[in-house]
């Protein structure tokens, strides 16, 4: 499906938590790691599991950088 996002990085589920209306959703990507909450129902309808590739797609009106 194609999306106007650039923002789009790779990587692999690390942990999905179902709750009773929303999903808790790792994936990491190299040595970092993204977090999304999601619906319950998107998370089943994806069928998302642990190992799934998957795009992390970000699309925000503000993006921070810290450096150390």
């Amino acid at each position: 499906m194609p999306i106007s996002a650039r923002n789009q990085l790779e990587g692999k589920v690390a942990s999905v938590k179902l709750g009773d209306i929303m999903a808790h959703v790792v994936v990491k990507i190299g040595k970092s790691q993204i977090e999304s909450v999601i619906t319950r129902a998107s998370a089943e309808e994806l069928g998302l599991n642990k190992g799934d590739t998957v795009r992390v797609v970000i699309k925000s009106t503000e993006v921070m950088l810290q450096k150390d």
